[in-house]
């Protein structure tokens, strides 16, 4: 299949260079679009007053894959290939894999997760890997993972307008649980500034903050099934599958404005 892969970690992190080589490795057409440097937590941004700059980047991926370092956000590196780099349009889009996790609301924030929903407002079927972990350095077994998951979804078609969100737990691959289909969890933080003073007595914050794993989550009954959270499995050492879609209209909120008779004045 042809593939485009971007990231929020930078062309040359080494989570885009697994997932790439292994990709391409299994005989697929690989492009990887990524930033020319991190754009972690940049959301779904889109470079408006600026010109976006790509450079072909050699000698860092199998000669075989074509790849850009872009000047914009994730966002921008799949809608710059998408309408610009590319003769033709790619079967999918992924993102990753990423060097932390991707859970819960986090996803709101999340630069990767932004590049994969990007290919899917194009129509295109996508998927965005994390590891889930900052400090582990071993993309590989993810990197198989994806090889396998490509394999059979190209067998088995996504639904349209719906991407998978992927997290793959920090351990041997050995001591994986299983592959979990998982909804959306919660994930909050206690603390999120830090309050500093610089040398020359000014004060600054520094976004930090502790996340707060146990957060009660109700069922939602419009799942029709019962799934644990993204957030749980993946302390049980499940890969976590999460379909996600960019409509965030809320059924429960439709359902009950209706009824209301909303003044003018």
């Amino acid at each position: 299949m042809k593939l485009l892969i971007s990231n929020d970690d930078g062309i040359y992190a080494p989570g885009v260079y697994a997932l790439a080589q292994a990709l391409q490795g299994a005989n697929h057409e690989v492009t990887v679009v990524c930033p020319d440097r991190e754009r972690s937590a940049t959301g779904h941004g889109l470079t408006m007053h600026h010109p976006i700059r790509a450079e072909v980047v050699e000698s860092v991926f199998d000669p075989r894959i074509k790849a850009w370092a872009c000047s914009g956000t994730p966002a921008d590196c799949v809608k710059l290939a998408l309408w610009a780099l590319l003769d033709s349009p790619p079967d999918f889009v992924l993102s990753g894999i990423n060097r932390g996790q991707n859970l819960g609301t986090d996803i709101l924030y999340s630069g990767t997760v932004s590049a994969a929903m990007e290919g899917t407002i194009e129509g295109i079927p996508s998927i965005a890997f994390s590891l889930a972990s900052y400090v582990t350095q071993d993309f590989q077994a993810g990197a198989e993972f994806a090889v396998s998951l490509l394999k059979f979804l190209e067998k088995n078609p996504l639904p349209a307008s719906m991407l998978l969100n992927v997290n793959i737990p920090a351990v041997p691959a050995e001591k994986f649980a299983g592959v979990a289909l998982t909804r959306q969890g919660i994930r909050r933080y206690v603390d999120i500034f830090e309050k500093r003073v610089d040398p020359r007595g000014k004060t600054y914050y520094w976004l930090a903050g502790e996340v707060l794993e146990e957060v009660e989550q109700a069922l939602d009954p419009k799942l029709g099934v019962p799934l644990p959270t993204d957030v749980d499995a993946i302390r049980k050492n499940y890969i976590t599958l999460t379909p996600l879609h960019y409509n965030l209209t809320s059924p429960v909120g439709v359902e009950l404005l209706q009824g209301w008779e909303f003044p003018l004045k």
